[in-house]
């Protein structure tokens, strides 16, 4: 006898998510100098991080946002600008933005992937078209070669990043993209390269990844080397490269190192724990200066440490930036023990510092060829400059290669005389100079940040404003 068993609707599963949202929309009209990006859906792990990181591979910058999750429903508010400081009024970039969101608050990974990657496409051939730069049919049919990538962490020396595009090129490796931080003693990169053969653009040899691992491990004095081949896999964005570079200096623990260790004197990122009693959340404040991906940082670093973000309030005031985050364990828990404090405030701090850049910013715009990378580097290390944080992107046929030097002492305060001589050994290429400094935190407006280890009274402010913006927007 065959056995019956009830019918059950396989779209039952989704129903209260399909119901209840999720809902994103993007305004221009309630905000004078930004746009207002707002999402609601139910509570899903992670979906505060993941939105973050659709906005941060879109390159906008935050300037104030409000997050709540509570009683299962999230909602998130952020006021963004695009880099040149305007409203995001491009309605085939607000349609990616819904459409992205959309699909991450849907839990349809696969779906969001290829959403992010029609972003990051779209924005690169605006990109290119502003620049009057003829796209590639490789790039106008959105492919790109079969990558392999590698992660590499160790210990960071004068000429470390010189050292690595050396290897790489003498492996016949073209760099598609790299992004590499140093911070303290530490040294992370995250690359993506294909073979530099025309007929065999793939690197997927075991033998072959094994030669190249061993090659770098010998470089980075037996530092971690992995890769693996990723095929055509180009909707990863800069947001997973990058929160990939946390996770591999929190591994080295480059937060135990501090050049900064007398506080207020030289310090730029100020975090301090305290407690709500009445709520039952360990709430975190930040004081540090403002820029592009800040909150994406210490929200991914706080994901890490295995916290959840129930209620947040950013804002940023001139060049500096204020945060705020009421933050449970995982498994609830609140922050109790001083050890479990001061590890939360050693990541955010070196969280934060990791990706500030000071020193002279280098950019070239030019053809990809492979190994152009390395001589560029081996004639800065020639004379006498190291990079200490790299941007390198592929587009079709060109490419942009962002660095960061500091002589070998880690000064940023560079001779012209070495500039100009460098100018003139790169020529033709012609690059762009900026130089970047760095001002201390301690002459920002900034409030007195609490030293009380316990805050009796619930802030409802940024909880408010949320609830309100909810049912206004039903």
């Amino acid at each position: 006898m065959e056995a019956c068993c009830p019918y059950f609707d396989p779209d039952y599963e989704n129903l209260n998510q399909r119901i209840n949202g999720p809902r994103v929309t993007v305004d221009n009209e309630s905000c004078e100098n930004c746009t207002v990006i707002k999402v609601n859906s139910l509570t899903e792990q992670d979906l505060l991080l993941e939105v973050l990181q659709v906005l941060t591979d879109m390159d906008l910058c935050i300037n104030k946002s409000y997050i709540s999750s509570d009683a299962g429903w999230f909602m998130d508010v952020f006021h963004v600008k695009d880099q040149n400081g305007n409203k995001v009024h491009d309605k085939s970039v607000i349609s990616y933005i819904q459409q992205a969101c959309l699909s991450l608050s849907l839990s349809n990974p696969h779906t969001a992937k290829r959403v992010i990657g029609a972003i990051r496409i779209h924005q690169n051939s605006e990109s290119r078209k502003q620049k009057e730069v003829t796209l590639s049919p490789k790039l106008e049919q959105n492919s790109l070669p079969d990558c392999t990538e590698i992660e590499m962490i160790g210990p960071n020396r004068p000429g470390i990043f010189s050292e690595i595009s050396a290897v790489l090129a003498e492996q016949r490796c073209n760099i598609v993209e790299a992004h590499a931080w140093t911070h303290n003693d530490c040294l992370a990169c995250v690359a993506k390269i294909s073979s530099d053969e025309p007929t065999s653009p793939q690197i997927n040899d075991p033998s072959r990844l094994a030669t190249i691992e061993d090659h770098l491990s010998t470089v980075l004095h037996n530092g971690g080397v992995k890769a693996r081949f990723l095929g055509c896999n180009n909707t990863v964005g800069q947001a997973d490269a990058e929160r990939r570079l946390h996770q591999l200096m929190f591994a080295r623990r480059d937060f135990d190192q501090h050049y900064y260790s007398e506080i207020g004197v030289g310090k730029r990122t100020m975090v301090s724990v305290d407690r709500c009693n009445e709520k039952r959340y360990s709430v975190v404040n930040v004081e540090c200066l403002d820029r592009p991906r800040l909150m994406f940082d210490t929200v991914c670093t706080l994901a890490d440490l295995h916290y959840v973000v129930f209620h947040a309030s950013i804002s940023s005031h001139g060049p500096f930036a204020s945060q705020e985050y009421y933050i449970r364990h995982k498994d609830g828990r609140i922050l109790d023990s001083a050890d479990e404090k001061q590890l939360v405030v050693k990541c955010l701090e070196a969280a934060i510092e990791r990706r500030i850049c000071e020193g002279v910013r280098l950019e070239l715009c030019t053809e990809n060829n492979p190994g152009l990378l390395s001589y560029i580097t081996r004639v800065l290390r020639e004379n006498g400059l190291t990079v200490a944080h790299a941007d390198i992107e592929t587009n079709g046929e060109n490419a942009t290669n962002v660095l960061y030097v500091q002589d070998i002492s880690g000064n940023s305060n560079i001779d012209l005389t070495v500039l100009e001589a460098i100018r003139k050994q790169l020529d033709p290429l012609a690059f762009e100079v900026k130089h970047y400094e760095v001002p201390s935190l301690s002459s920002s407006p900034k409030r007195k940040m609490s030293s009380s280890p316990e805050r009796d009274a619930f802030s409802f402010v940024s909880l408010l404003r949320s609830k309100i913006e909810r049912f206004i927007s039903m």
